[in-house]
Parts: C-alpha cells; sequence; structure tokens
C-alpha cells in the first residue's frame, strides 16, 4: 500500500480559498470568499493576507474585493505554455513573425475565453493593447472569431450567452450574440478559413487569425497576425494571409490533424 506523503494542513485549508475564487471567475468580497470556502471571514483573512503578499491574490482598494494575482496568473501561463501544440507552435510563430515583419500572437481557449499566451513582436513592434495572459472577445476580435467559428456550436452559444469574455480586448456589451449577421460573420471566416479584423477594434490595426486543429478535429490553438493598417496588407489571398495559413496548417499536421490509421 502506497503511503500518503506528509503535507501542510494549514496549506490545504488555505488552497480551498484559492479554489473557491478560481470557481468564481469574478473578483470577491471576504464574505463571500469565505462563505464558499466553508470558514468564517475572521479565518480566510490571515490566509487572504499571506496569499497576498506572495501575489497568489490581490485585493482591489476601492471595492475591497479579491481577485487572482500576478503569481497566479504567471504559474497559469506556465502551464498553458507546457501544452504540446504550445511548445511546437512557440517557434513557429516566432519564424512567422520574423517572415511577415508583423506580431503574431499565440491563443488558446481558457477559463475565460480566448487567452493569449505567447506574442512574437516583429523588429519595429506596433503599439497593441494585448499582453500573454489577454482575453479577446469573442465577436469583435479576429482571435475570438476564429474560435467562435470552429469551436463547437454549443461551446460557443454558452460562451456568449453567458458573457464569458466579458472582460476581454474589445468586448461591446451591447453586441448581439445570435442573428444573421453573426452567423453571416463567422460562415466567412470558415470559408476563408481565416477570421480578419480591419482597424476594429484596435484603431489602426488589421489582424488575420488562423485556426489549428488536433488530431481530433478539435481547436487547439488559434495564431493571429497583426499590424498597422498602412503596411499589413489584409486580402484574403495577400502573402500575410498565405504565410498564416501555411504556418497553422504545418502546426495542424505536427498535431496529427487529418492524419488517417489504417485498418488492420
Amino acid at each position: 500500500m502506497k503511503r500518503e506523503s506528509r503535507g501542510i494542513q494549514s496549506i490545504e485549508v488555505g488552497g480551498e480559498l484559492l479554489r473557491a475564487l478560481a470557481r468564481s471567475g469574478e473578483p470577491m468580497m471576504l464574505r463571500d470568499l469565505a462563505r464558499e470556502a466553508g470558514m468564517t471571514p475572521a479565518k480566510a483573512h490571515p490566509y487572504l493576507a499571506s496569499f497576498s503578499r506572495i501575489g497568489l491574490i490581490e485585493q482591489d482598494e476601492t471595492t475591497g474585493r479579491y481577485e487572482i494575482g500576478a503569481l497566479a496568473l504567471e504559474l497559469g501561463l506556465i502551464s498553458l505554455r507546457r501544452l504540446s501544440g504550445v511548445r511546437i507552435a512557440r517557434p513557429k510563430i516566432a519564424a512567422l513573425a520574423s517572415q511577415i515583419g508583423h506580431a503574431v500572437s499565440l491563443a488558446v481557449w481558457g477559463t475565460h475565453g480566448p487567452t493569449v499566451v505567447q506574442l512574437e513582436e516583429p523588429a519595429q513592434p506596433v503599439h497593441i493593447v494585448m499582453r500573454a495572459g489577454s482575453v479577446m472577445a469573442l465577436l469583435e476580435t479576429a482571435t475570438g472569431r476564429a474560435f467562435a467559428a470552429f469551436l463547437p456550436e454549443k461551446t460557443i452559444n454558452a460562451a456568449l450567452e453567458s458573457g464569458l469574455d466579458r472582460h476581454g480586448v474589445g468586448y461591446n456589451p451591447k453586441r448581439a450574440v445570435k442573428g444573421a449577421k453573426v452567423a453571416e460573420m463567422l460562415a466567412e471566416v470558415r470559408k476563408h478559413g481565416l477570421a480578419r479584423a480591419l482597424g476594429d477594434p484596435l484603431p489602426g490595426v488589421n489582424a488575420f487569425s488562423a485556426p489549428v486543429f488536433d488530431h481530433s478535429g478539435h481547436v487547439a490553438l488559434v495564431i493571429t497576425a497583426m499590424g498597422p493598417e498602412g503596411t499589413f496588407d489584409a486580402r484574403w489571398d495577400s502573402p500575410i494571409a498565405h504565410a498564416l495559413r501555411d504556418c497553422a496548417g504545418a502546426i495542424s499536421k505536427r498535431l496529427g490533424h487529418g492524419m488517417t490509421v489504417a485498418a488492420e
């Protein structure tokens, strides 16, 4: 019988607060966080103070609410980057950024929707409101549209109706999540195998996004190329579009997409 390793009970108890915060996905007041973790506010507070000191959580000075801290975000990004698809894609997107002379990002489907895990910038970077950890709005950004067009419809409908990406770059609270315009937009993405954004939601910035598929045909990643309107050729058949499609296709192939297993 395998002997269970000795642990530190206080860490395990405090971990319930972190789990409760992760389940919520939203900043929480002390009383609510303590209740969800099954303890009193007086008991929870010392744990939260210690977690704050090491960066696992942060407290908003204005609202008093607690949320995930910088260290927790960094650990989460490290975990995402260790995924095989991300490891394979990282050198590919670096090469693509060098080839096209524009910024290239890599995103996965995270807790709050499309989440950037890597950003490669060209020699002369353009100012873009994006970094590792940024969440991209589903219908307003090229990255989000690529996920919305190729992920299962049930997944996307649930995400849109719940406002999963409400803290995402470009999010519009007044948007329609269903209807002919949305369907037409996503159909265009599927037709071209790319999503496109022209100066919106980032003024002066064009972008293309391409999905990367795994061995089961599911969207594993989305690669986005972006740059200034004046130098970024956003035609569907532009050299940038072709290079992005080729890059996404090569990574998909490495992940086993399109491979068939012969019957014995």
